[in-house]
């Protein structure tokens, strides 16, 4: 039986989670508090994170300032859904492969991917510039979203193969003697089984999609209407000056959603997480 923490155990315990709270939470509150600010006492000396004539005015400016908003928003959740449902068509059978058969270069492959993670996007640009080009791909949204999918299918490979290992192989064997095959057995088996982990895998590839939006977008795409939102938050920043305020109320709108998805759907990320913590 686990012995019960002691009363200064208990507190350094909260003591901790503050600390890390006030670290995570702080810079959301100071992106608040700089979106109601006036913009000519942003750089106030000395520097107050409460000043006079705070509102929410700029709420309401940023829409003037960037028409285009709502429609850049509605092109991020475009290109990271679809990276998310491109991404799990190709995760899905690959990590149930990798899960299942042994075959030769299995531990190469993985490594390779692996490898794939330490590369920056930024490496490749040029030579996916190129090949967008020559396949005529520029001033699309394909352009945008092949190559985030290229870059989440070796982690969602890692995730997802890592939680598979752990559902018994009996229940592949029981179907496999009642006569199924492997595609049916991945799509009525394996899958119900595995959607907590299968879950987590399609949250955290659209949460990177549809943060790591910018490279891409301002690189192969020069259409206005087709810009996702980091791009089109970009253009707060005028040639004498930025506007910080409009710009932090803009960046708060555009990643609420993202927040309330993770909301609803952390009962999926926690039960991914956990699965398998407890020995039976």
């Amino acid at each position: 039986m686990i012995n019960r923490y002691r009363w200064w155990e208990y507190l350094l315990i909260y003591l901790g989670m503050a600390v890390l709270l006030i670290f995570i939470l702080a810079p959301f509150l100071e992106a608040f508090l700089v979106s109601l600010r006036p913009l000519d006492s942003l750089f106030s000396v000395p520097y107050r994170f409460v000043s006079d004539h705070m509102s929410f005015k700029a709420y309401v400016t940023m829409w003037q300032s960037v028409p285009l908003l709502w429609r850049y928003m509605l092109n991020s959740f475009f290109v990271a859904g679809s990276v998310t449902v491109l991404g799990l068509i190709a995760i899905i059978p690959a990590a149930y492969a990798f899960s299942r058969f042994e075959f030769r270069g299995r531990g190469l492959l993985m490594g390779a991917f692996l490898s794939v993670n330490m590369v920056s996007g930024a490496v490749l640009i040029i030579p996916l510039y190129k090949v967008m080009q020559s396949l005529g791909l520029l001033n699309s949204y394909i352009s945008m979203i092949a190559p985030g999918v290229a870059f989440v299918i070796p982690t969602g490979i890692w995730l997802l193969r890592s939680y598979l290992v752990k559902i018994p192989k009996e229940l592949e064997e029981a179907a496999l003697v009642d006569g199924a095959g492997r595609l049916y057995i991945l799509v009525r088996v394996i899958i119900p089984v595995a959607l907590p982990g299968i879950m987590v895998v399609a949250i955290t590839t659209f949460i990177a999609a549809y943060a790591q939006q910018f490279l891409y977008a301002l690189t192969f795409n020069s259409v206005n209407e087709l810009n996702p939102l980091p791009v089109g938050l970009y253009q707060f920043f005028g040639r004498q000056k930025v506007v910080w305020n409009e710009l932090m109320a803009a960046s708060l709108i555009g990643i609420i959603p993202v927040m309330l998805l993770y909301v609803f759907l952390q009962k999926f990320i926690v039960a991914g997480l956990t699965s398998g913590a407890v020995k039976e």
